[in-house]
């Protein structure tokens, strides 16, 4: 595979009594072993169909098309979408565009995933909608948010462009039937892209709803795949759990919360093209696990930003949490920092260094220190950051979670108690028109 996945600083043999022992261990692996085996099975029978979206590139022909067509002829091109709908996407792109447009050209992309006016109105005030497309992905084609962005967005874009041109600026991922989504797609006769109703949206970024904007941002899908095939494959032909890094990991984090009570997992990542990863695993880790009075808290960090804003915290406060550093290899790489300015200015351990020095030296020397106080800390080694070991990466979370979730006795796949909230929203609206 494309990365390394490092566990040893999770155990008490190497950090104290903060990780697990021998017998704890022992004890969270044959409870991981017939969890494996169901997920095995569960793949084996087709019922997984998020995993099986990686298992070729078949259905990619109508988003190549869109993506192609408009990389071609748009400066813009708005994602409406949140949750899963947005944040797959967002963690793809990140890949192409560092904030300052896709490398290799094409449009650049920007998720709505908020319901914020204010920014709507700024969007509409900057961008030249003549020259922007709109995606809007909803799964049930009913989330309250998108289709508020979407009766926002497609009138202004048909003053813009005209009836007759709105099918060539603005497209719909939504499952197949009815829809509020669907019947506005027809309205306008846009094309409609099937979200797969066997995916949740938190599962969703190999499927469609995460290949449209990494197609539109010039990345290799195939790649990703590819990627997150190996992890997969590796998963389910392990002859034994301890050799399926997803297992390990979800062994790990259900051991130390019943053995030890971490209940925070900290995800800190060591490149900005990572940072939306952090995010991504925060909705997939929250809502898969937290039921039942069950579950641990996912908390995104961002090296070495916040190394300077939580890692006092992380180091000398409460010993309820468990640490991924997901460390890129950058010694060596980056641009160089000028050696006699450096010398001038005393800072010798720095001049003439690559830059990608310092961040090589600060993520370990976390990894080290957090180990060293006693905290569980595992790393993620990898070899490089392209689609491919992104595309690993996030299957081997994806994995992780829905062994977390068997261990834990709760079904990774449904969010019942968000549905209490939006229900209540409804409520208010329909009183605040009345």
């Amino acid at each position: 595979m494309d990365f390394q996945h490092l566990t040893d600083t999770c155990l008490a043999e190497a950090i104290g009594d903060g990780g697990l022992g021998d017998a704890a261990l022992t004890r969270a692996l044959m409870a991981a072993a017939p969890a494996h085996d169901r997920l095995c099975q569960l793949y084996g029978s087709g019922s997984l169909t998020a995993l099986s979206a990686v298992d070729g590139v078949d259905d990619l022909g109508p988003a190549r098309a869109l993506a192609t067509d408009w990389r071609g002829r748009l400066d813009h091109v708005l994602v409406l979408g949140t949750g899963g709908s947005s944040l797959g996407g967002q963690t793809l792109v990140a890949l192409a565009d560092r904030g300052f447009g896709p490398a290799g050209g094409g449009p650049r992309l920007v998720f709505l995933d908020n319901v914020d006016p204010d920014t709507m109105a700024a969007v509409l005030g900057a961008l030249d909608l003549a020259r922007t497309g709109v995606l809007a992905i909803s799964k049930s084609g009913g989330t309250a948010e998108t289709l508020a962005q979407a009766l926002v967005l497609l009138p202004a874009l048909e003053r813009a462009v005209g009836w007759a041109r709105m099918a060539a600026h603005a497209a719909v991922i939504t499952e197949p039937g009815e829809s509020p989504l669907a019947r506005m797609a027809g309205a306008y006769g846009l094309p409609r892209l099937d979200h797969h109703p066997g995916i949740g949206g938190r599962f969703s970024v190999f499927s469609v709803v995460g290949a449209v904007p990494a197609l539109l941002a010039g990345l290799d899908v195939a790649a990703l795949r590819a990627g997150a095939r190996a992890t997969l494959r590796a998963t389910v032909e392990a002859a034994r759990v301890e050799a399926a890094a997803p297992a390990v990991g979800a062994a790990l984090t259900v051991g130390l919360l019943q053995e030890r009570g971490v209940t925070q997992s900290v995800i800190m990542t060591y490149d900005d093209r990572l940072a939306c990863l952090g995010l991504w695993f925060r909705q997939l880790w929250a809502e898969s696990l937290g039921k039942d009075g069950t579950g641990t808290t996912p908390l995104r960090a961002l090296g070495t930003a916040d190394h300077h804003s939580q890692l006092q915290l992380y180091l000398a406060g409460p010993r309820d949490k468990m640490f991924t550093l997901v460390m890129p290899i950058t010694r060596g790489q980056g641009p160089t920092m000028d050696a006699a300015l450096g010398a001038a200015a005393g800072a010798v351990v720095l001049a003439g260094r690559p830059m990608g020095d310092l961040l090589d030296a600060a993520a370990r020397a976390t990894a080290e220190t957090l180990a060293r106080n006693g905290r569980p800390v595992r790393r993620l080694v990898l070899g490089r950051v392209d689609e491919a070991t992104l595309g690993a990466v996030m299957m081997h979370f994806m994995l992780e979670t829905i062994l977390a979730a068997d261990l834990l006795g709760v079904n990774a796949f449904d969010q019942p108690a968000v549905e209490e909230g939006k229900v209540l929203a409804r409520r208010y609206m329909e009183e605040a028109g009345e």
